[in-house]
C-alpha cells in the first residue's frame, strides 16, 4: 500500500485570524526547509489543512519523522486519497486493511464531512464502509467504544481521504513567528529545552554563551555549538553570541562574599545579557532555570538575580520535573551532547554553600566594593557572534570597541 498524500492540522494556528496567512506562509517554508532533502512531493497549503502530495513513498517513512518535530503542526496523517465516489473509497479502505488479514482486529468508522453538498450523511456513510468492511473481512469485527483501530473517513471538497493514524506533533506556532528573545546557553541540559520550548511558540531565539577561559576549554565551546547545531534542525540557522567572563567572574570571586559569588554571577550576565538583547532588538531575556533545582533557582536568587535588568525574564522550565525535562532533551537529541564532560563557567567557580536566600540589600552594597565599569565594557567588546547551522559555524564580525562601551555602561554601573 502506498498513501498518496499527508495531512497537515494546525492546531493553535486555527485560533489565529488577521495574520494566519502569515503564520500559515512560514509554516509552509519551514516544512519545505524540513523536507529539502528529499523528493517526490509537493505541498498544498489551505486555510484548515495543509497537503503534502505524494508523487512515491520513498521517503514517506523519514518524511513523517521530520514533521514530528516542527513547530506549528498539532497532528497529521498518512492517508489515502479516492474521489467523491463511495465505491472508489471501498476501493481504497481495501487498500488500507491490506496489513490487517492475518488476525482478529476491534474496528471503529469514523465518518466527517467538511463537504456538506455530499450525497450521503455521517450515518449513512458509517454504515455503507461499516457493511463494506464486515462483508468482506471475516476476522474484523466492531467495537465502537474500543476498537483495536479507527477507520477515519473525511469527506472534503478535494476528495474522500481514509486514514487509520493521527500521529501527534510538538504543536505551537511556526519558529520565528514571534519576537526575538536572548537565551543563556549553558553547556547544560536545561537550556537547550528552554530554547526549543521558546521555538515551539514560534518565538526567535539567539543565544548567548559565557566562557571563561583557561577554566573552560576549547572543547566546551565545541558542545556549545554542537547543541547550537542541534537547535538549528528545524529552523536552519540560529545565531549564538560567546562572551569571554573570565576578568569578570574572577574579579567577582575576589570581591564578594563567597556564599554571594553565585548570586553575583547570575547578576552580571543578566546585566551583559541585557546589552546584548538591546543591540540584538531581543525583547526578552530567557534561562533554562527550573525552581528549586539549584541554589540560584530560588524565588530568592530569582528576585535578587531580576533586579539588575527591567527586561521581561522568560523561564519557561520554571514549573517543570527534572524527569520531563530530561525526557525533552532526550527527545529533541540535545541529552547526550549536553552530558558530555565539559565544564561552563557556572559550575568552575561554585561555592561550597550558595546562599539559598540572598538579601537584595546585602548583594547590592558586597557589589558596590568594586568599580566594575572597565571590566564589565572589555567583557561586552569581547562578545564573538556565530551564525550556526547543521553544516557550518560562521564568525560575525564585531566593530564595537571598549572604550565607546566604558562610555556607555558607566553610569549603568
Amino acid at each position: 500500500m502506498e498513501y498518496s498524500h499527508i495531512i497537515i492540522r494546525y492546531g493553535e494556528l486555527t485560533l489565529k485570524s488577521g495574520n494566519r496567512n502569515e503564520f500559515l506562509r512560514k509554516l509552509t517554508k519551514n516544512i519545505k526547509l524540513n523536507l529539502k532533502n528529499f523528493k517526490g512531493y509537493h505541498i498544498q497549503t489551505k486555510r484548515d489543512r495543509m497537503y503534502i502530495h505524494l508523487d512515491s513513498n520513498e521517503y514517506v517513512e523519514e518524511i513523517l519523522e521530520k514533521l514530528k518535530r516542527i513547530p506549528g503542526i498539532h497532528t497529521f496523517s498518512p492517508v489515502l486519497r479516492a474521489s467523491l465516489d463511495v465505491e472508489d473509497a471501498k476501493v481504497n479502505i481495501a487498500r488500507l486493511l491490506e496489513r490487517k488479514q492475518n488476525k482478529n482486529y476491534k474496528f471503529k468508522i469514523q465518518t466527517k464531512r467538511p463537504n456538506k453538498n455530499f450525497q450521503y450523511n455521517t450515518n449513512e456513510l458509517n454504515n455503507i464502509f461499516g457493511g463494506f468492511v464486515l462483508s468482506n473481512y471475516k476476522n474484523l469485527s466492531v467495537d465502537v467504544k474500543n476498537p483495536d483501530f479507527v477507520i477515519n473517513v473525511e469527506v472534503r471538497s478535494e476528495g474522500i481521504f481514509i486514514f487509520t493514524d493521527f500521529i501527534k506533533g510538538v504543536g505551537g506556532f511556526p519558529v520565528n513567528t514571534s519576537s526575538k528573545a536572548l537565551l543563556l546557553l549553558s553547556g547544560g541540559i536545561d537550556s537547550p529545552v528552554a530554547a526549543h520550548m521558546l521555538q515551539v511558540k514560534g518565538v526567535e531565539v539567539e543565544m548567548l554563551h559565557f566562557q571563561s577561559p583557561p577554566f573552560t576549554s576549547q572543547d566546551a565551546l565545541e558542545k556549545i555549538f554542537s547543541l547550537a547545531k542541534k537547535l538549528s534542525e528545524i529552523i536552519g540557522t540560529v545565531k549564538v553570541h560567546v562572551v569571554n567572563f573570565t576578568k569578570l567572574q574572577t574579579e567577582i570571586v575576589k570581591n564578594v562574599p563567597e556564599n554571594y559569588t553565585m548570586t553575583s554571577t547570575r547578576r552580571f550576565m543578566l546585566k551583559v545579557a541585557e546589552e546584548i538583547a538591546k543591540k540584538e532588538n531581543c525583547l526578552a531575556l530567557a534561562t533554562g532555570e527550573s525552581l528549586g533545582q539549584v541554589a540560584s533557582q530560588t524565588l530568592e536568587s530569582m528576585n535578587c538575580i531580576n533586579n539588575v535588568t527591567n527586561m521581561p525574564v522568560l523561564r519557561p522550565l520554571l514549573t517543570m520535573d527534572k524527569v520531563d525535562i530530561i525526557k525533552i532533551a532526550t527527545e529533541i537529541g540535545t541529552y547526550e551532547i549536553s552530558n558530555l564532560p565539559f565544564e561552563d563557567c557556572c559550575t568552575i567557580f561554585t561555592p561550597k554553600a550558595p546562599k539559598t536566600k540572598p538579601k537584595l540589600e546585602k548583594i547590592i552594597q558586597y557589589e558596590a566594593r568594586d568599580d566594575y565599569s572597565q571590566i564589565f565594557a572589555e567583557t561586552i567588546a569581547s562578545t564573538t557572534t556565530y551564525l550556526i547551522n547543521l553544516n557550518s559555524v560562521t564568525q560575525v564580525e564585531n566593530e564595537t570597541t571598549v572604550e565607546k562601551l566604558e562610555e556607555d555602561f558607566s553610569e549603568l554601573l
